[in-house]
């Protein structure tokens, strides 16, 4: 029986007086990596370069809060109005994240693993295969995701983010596929429907060679703080179990600051 429930773990070992991430002492990464670097270490078992960390920072930050009214946010206030503790509330907000909400990176990843497999397999260019794909999809009536937003024509984010990977020299494949597949739906379109936020997260970790179905954990990550600081907020300038109307509320934080 004893062996029967034996099972096996590669991720972190603790013995007394030691801790060890994929095999590194804890204490001897504490002040020497970032935290994106030890996020990175757990996912994917190595040390990634500095450059990646610094990568994996800007894709953090691009998403750590984007107003009150996200659904995820919505629900973690709703919870915490009702006196809810703290990590109850940030549950709720996890919970509401899904395929329609911060969910688009895995299927943005899978999209973009899908045209440069097709690519590879049928020895066609990107492109064609893109157009394949799409228009396949098309015919089933599913969207890209990763393309579009309901506020911005043109995300800051993914600018910022793209022109830091061609910085940092790791901007590939799949940032060029994200980039072609945004030029046909403009074109199908007759419309601009820009990579957002999501999209670009999710052509730069296909690069940096995250497997896509964790890919919704990095957005989850990322949108913590800032679901501790609507939670925060939401305790301690609201009255308790009040009604929480979607839209119908303003900014009256400080204005635009310098770095």
């Amino acid at each position: 029986m004893k062996d029967e429930l034996h099972w096996k773990t590669a991720v972190t070992s603790v013995e007394p007086n030691k801790i060890q991430l994929r095999g590194y002492p804890i204490d001897r990464l504490m002040g020497e990596i970032s935290f994106s670097q030890a996020i990175y270490l757990a996912l994917q078992g190595e040390l990634p370069s500095p450059e990646v960390g610094r990568l994996l920072d800007a894709i953090f930050v691009s998403s750590v809060d984007h107003g009150a009214g996200p659904p995820s946010v919505l629900a973690a206030r709703t919870v915490a109005s009702t006196g809810a503790e703290l990590h109850a509330a940030i549950a709720a907000g996890v919970l509401a994240i899904s395929r329609l909400h911060g969910g688009a990176i895995e299927e943005g990843m899978n999209l973009f693993h899908g045209v440069a497999k097709r690519a590879d397999e049928k020895k066609i260019t990107e492109g064609q295969a893109a157009r394949e794909i799409l228009g396949e999809m098309k015919g089933r009536g599913e969207r890209a995701s990763g393309f579009g937003h309901r506020v911005h024509t043109e995300d800051p984010r993914t600018t910022k983010l793209f022109a830091l990977a061609e910085e940092l020299r790791l901007a590939g494949r799949h940032v060029r596929i994200a980039r072609l597949i945004e030029d046909m739906l403009k074109e199908s379109l007759g419309k601009a429907l820009p990579i957002n936020v999501d999209g670009a997260i999710a052509a730069l970790l296909c690069d940096l060679g995250i497997p896509a179905e964790i890919g919704n954990a990095f957005f989850i990550i990322s949108r913590v703080p800032g679901l501790v600081a609507h939670i925060h907020e939401e305790k301690t300038r609201m009255r308790p179990m009040r009604k929480i109307h979607p839209s119908d509320f303003e900014y009256d934080g400080p204005t635009e600051k310098k770095i």
